[in-house]
């Protein structure tokens, strides 16, 4: 537990400048996961996605390099790429402006009427991007360095010995919800609403309700939430001791981005403002531990994600639009945060410290 309770002020979560400084000098400035490494695992292969507004290209080249580009042409700036696939060519619908996968502009239809013109000038605008623990990282300020190492800290290496770049890409989800960000991060730091929210699912049946094991990581954390059966490890011989198969483990990458691993697999959940202090954009991803080899594997990988997807769409996120009306409309001053959510207090710290919102 932490050492007190924690009183918030209401406006940390719905003043609309708090949200504008948040984008602006967090979400736009530090080191966000785009996508797993594995969903462009091979040369060639490429995502579109749009993060807080942008469409980004991520592409993987003939020499094996990612890159992370915005995803418009330089010409009058309609988008050359949609959807994913493999392409070493994007073509703009508009005049057929034509970029390599490595950002360089390829050709131009009627080039005499741009004479004098550099083509090598005028590639795709490549953001700041390393690839690291089997994501792609990129900073969303094309005038910006990125250094993710230094981002994770001593996390890093705890990531790497995962080893998510070994796991296999299933599947990915997005919608809106109408809650603040920062409060759609926080269902994912704390096991006291298990029995309430999820009480008629796995979550709520599997695992022991209000009771977690909390680790910082400088402005990240570590959680673990035990399963049921954890209570029997000591005295059953045949029990694992892997810490998988008995409780679920879940980082908060500082800012946006929630690892939730299981014993077969991890889901990848980032969680984005979305044009107002109460709503958001969450995109939920699936990667397994084993990659799918076989139609049979990748049916029960279905089931998996189907069920933990449900997990959070029809349980999370139908609860979480009455916090965030809770926040719109209402007139008391202050939330408090008990002792048993200390993930929860320790983001809400980490978070007011960058934003300098007093806390009491």
């Amino acid at each position: 537990m932490a050492t007190d309770v924690l009183r918030v002020p209401l406006h940390y979560y719905r003043d609309p400048k708090i949200t504008e400084i948040e984008e602006s000098q967090i979400l736009r400035r530090v080191p966000l996961a785009i996508v797993s490494s594995v969903q462009v695992a091979k040369a060639g292969d490429y995502v579109v996605r749009s993060v807080l507004g942008d469409s980004l290209l991520v592409t993987r080249d003939k020499d094996g390099q990612s890159h992370v580009f915005l995803n418009y042409c330089r010409h009058r700036g309609a988008m050359p790429a949609c959807g994913s696939g493999s392409a070493t060519r994007f073509t703009c619908p508009y005049h057929a402006w034509t970029y390599k996968n490595d950002g360089k502009l390829f050709t131009v239809p009627g080039s005499a009427g741009f004479s004098g013109m550099n083509k090598a000038d005028y590639g795709l605008v490549e953001l700041p991007n390393q690839e690291r623990h089997g994501f792609i990282w990129a900073v969303l300020s094309a005038d910006a360095d990125i250094d993710v190492d230094e981002h994770l800290g001593p996390l890093g290496a705890e990531l790497a010995a995962i080893d998510y770049a070994s796991f296999g890409y299933h599947d990915h989800r997005e919608f809106t919800s109408e809650v603040s960000w920062k409060g759609g991060l926080e269902a994912f730091a704390e096991g006291y609403h298990f029995p309430f929210v999820h009480g008629d699912s796995i979550i709520g049946q599997s695992a022991l309700a209000n009771t977690s094991i909390h680790d910082a990581y400088g402005k990240h954390h570590r959680m673990g939430f035990p399963f049921n059966w954890i209570t029997n490890v000591e005295s059953d011989p045949s029990a694992s001791w892997d810490v998988r198969d008995n409780m679920g483990v879940i980082y908060w990458i500082y800012p946006n981005l929630v690892l939730a691993n299981s014993n077969v697999g991890v889901e990848v959940i980032d969680i984005l403002p979305a044009g107002s202090p109460t709503r958001c954009t969450v995109r939920h991803s699936w990667l397994a531990r084993v990659p799918a080899a076989d139609d049979a594997t990748r049916g029960g990988y279905d089931m998996i994600f189907n069920a933990v997807h449900a997990a959070v769409r029809d349980e999370d996120f139908v609860m979480l639009p009455q916090c965030g009306e809770g926040v719109r409309q209402g007139q008391h001053d202050h939330m408090i945060i008990g002792r048993n959510e200390i993930g929860v207090q320790h983001m809400i710290r980490v978070f007011a410290q960058e934003l300098g919102v007093a806390l009491d």
